[in-house]
C-alpha cells in the first residue's frame, strides 16, 4: 500500500504511525539526531504533488532550523527519502562537501539537475553510510544559514 493512500490531506499520521510505515532504523536515528542536535520540531506537511506516479504525495516530515529546511522526509515502504535542498550560493561548498560521500551520494548529487536557485537531491536513505551524509548534509545546510557578510571598508 503507498503511504498517500493510508493517510490522506485530512488524517495526519502520528509519528509512531510514519515510523511503523517506514520500518526501518535509521529513520528513527535520523530523526532523533536532528531534533537533538539542532533543538527543532519536525513540521509534517501534506504534498498533492503527483510528479513522479504519485512518488512525491501524501505527509513529509520537514526540518528547519531558522526557518531554514536542513532536509525533508518523504516516508517510503522499509526506508525513506531525504530530500536536501542547496541555494545557489552554497553550490560550490557542497560540491566540495559531497566529495567526501559515499558513491551513492556522489551519483545523485552529480546527476541533480542545477537551476539558478540552486540544486535539490533526494536520496534514498537505505544504509548507514547514506544516513551519515544525510547528517553532513543537514550539518552544512546549518552553517552555512549562520555565515555572516564581513562589511569591507
Amino acid at each position: 500500500m503507498q503511504w498517500y493512500d493510508m493517510f490522506n490531506g485530512e488524517q495526519e499520521p502520528t509519528e509512531q504511525q510514519i515510523t511503523d510505515f517506514i520500518a526501518n532504523p535509521l529513520w528513527q536515528e535520523l530523526s532523533d539526531h536532528l531534533i537533538r542536535t539542532y533543538r527543532i520540531k519536525p513540521k509534517k506537511t501534506y504534498s498533492r504533488c503527483s510528479m513522479g506516479e504519485g512518488y512525491w504525495k501524501g505527509w513529509n516530515i520537514k526540518f528547519q532550523k531558522s526557518g531554514k529546511s536542513l532536509c525533508t522526509i518523504y516516508p517510503k515502504q522499509g526506508f525513506f527519502v531525504a530530500m536536501v535542498s542547496f541555494s545557489a550560493k552554497e553550490i560550490d561548498d557542497a560540491d566540495v562537501l559531497v566529495q567526501m560521500c559515499d558513491n551513492y551520494t556522489k551519483e545523485k548529487y552529480k546527476n541533480a539537475k542545477s537551476s539558478k536557485l540552486g540544486k535539490s537531491v533526494s536520496f534514498e536513505v537505505t544504509n548507514e553510510n547514506i544516513l551519515n551524509d544525510i547528517k553532513e548534509l543537514a550539518a552544512f545546510r546549518t552553517k552555512s544559514a549562520k555565515k555572516v557578510k564581513i562589511p569591507t571598508a
